[in-house]
């Protein structure tokens, strides 16, 4: 049996066989070109009761399904197919674009390179593996970073800190609340931006359970006009600096999307304040406490589609500070 040379998800193929089976395959031939890809299924299926063994029907038949969206029907004909004429690479190219039109990416892909085996010299085929390849990076590319923006640890980025703060400050119970405030300070400012592509300019408050008038006092404060100019500024921190003695509050952190800051804008300056961190968007999480004070930026692109923070980079306080010190400084 003489099987039909190349030929493409769209195109059937042709063969010779038995005078029934070969005119409805005809017929079945010219309702695919026409775009009547049920009938043309049915035709195929008439051929293949009348020549079972014939490769090619099952080929034009698996293309009709595929054009229905009949998936498994479609990839039980190319398996035939296969199994008919394990050497005619169009039985691998059908399995390989129905496998593809399943987001089975990885098993279409060896299913075309099996089919680029038989036929070395098909630029179809070959044009099928570079989308598949490229299609497989993307897939695990996505699946990566969909990890990394469900997945957000803050506390393992922090374990530096951990150890810092767990050697200045005495009472265990009191840096280990403090470390737990600042995680999940950051952790809900990060999912935020994973959400919406903004946080929200804040300064959130770790206050006194015992001490602070929680009627009066709110754990969060908003600043979004804090860094419009050098006096919104200057009242914003007087403020703030007021606020937390007034609410007992251990620990303070701030968190302010870099794009609403026309002061002080940070990430301008040379010598020790020169900015390494590149032109990305992102935010700024200021961390202050009686004992010690940290900055990080988080800087954000676009992965896939998808918006991704990279992870917090540690930035000299000294050099690049968005407030001043909000505490009275203690070494223990």
């Amino acid at each position: 049996m003489a099987a039909a040379e190349g030929g493409g998800s769209g195109r059937v193929g042709t063969s010779a066989g038995g005078g029934g089976a070969e005119s409805l395959k005809d017929k079945g031939n010219e309702q695919f070109k026409a775009g009547n890809y049920l009938k043309a299924a049915a035709l195929y299926t008439q051929a293949i009761k009348q020549d079972p063994n014939n490769p090619t029907l099952y080929s034009n038949r698996a293309a009709a399904f595929l054009q229905l969206v009949k998936l498994s029907k479609a990839l039980a004909d190319a398996e035939t197919t296969i199994k008919l004429n394990p050497q005619w690479e169009k039985g691998y190219f059908r399995k390989g674009c129905i496998l593809e039109a399943m987001e089975q990416y990885d098993d279409a892909l060896v299913a075309f390179q099996t089919a680029l085996e038989y036929n070395s010299q098909s630029t179809e085929v070959a044009r099928k593996i570079k989308r598949i390849s490229q299609l497989v990076r993307d897939k695990k590319r996505a699946e990566v970073v969909e990890k990394m923006r469900s997945n957000v640890d803050m506390a393992r980025h922090l374990d530096k800190l951990k150890s810092e703060m767990s050697g200045k400050r005495g009472s265990e119970e009191c840096w280990e609340e403090m470390f737990s405030f600042l995680v999940e300070t950051m952790e809900s400012a990060v999912k935020s931006w994973h959400e919406t592509s903004k946080v929200e300019a804040r300064v959130y408050f770790l206050l006194d359970k015992e001490e602070t008038d929680t009627e009066k006092y709110a754990p969060a404060v908003n600043i979004d006009k804090a860094f419009e100019s050098p006096h919104t500024h200057g009242s914003c921190f007087s403020f703030l600096r007021q606020y937390a003695e007034d609410s007992f509050s251990k620990a303070a952190c701030l968190v302010t999307p870099k794009s609403i800051m026309s002061y002080p804008q940070v990430w301008k300056g040379q010598g020790s304040r020169k900015w390494k961190h590149g032109q990305h968007d992102g935010f700024f999480v200021q961390f202050e406490t009686p004992f010690l004070r940290k900055l990080w930026f988080i800087s954000s692109s676009i992965e896939l589609g998808q918006t991704l923070c990279r992870d917090p980079e540690d930035l000299d306080i000294s050099a690049h500070e968005l407030i001043p010190r909000l505490f009275k400084q203690s070494d223990s």
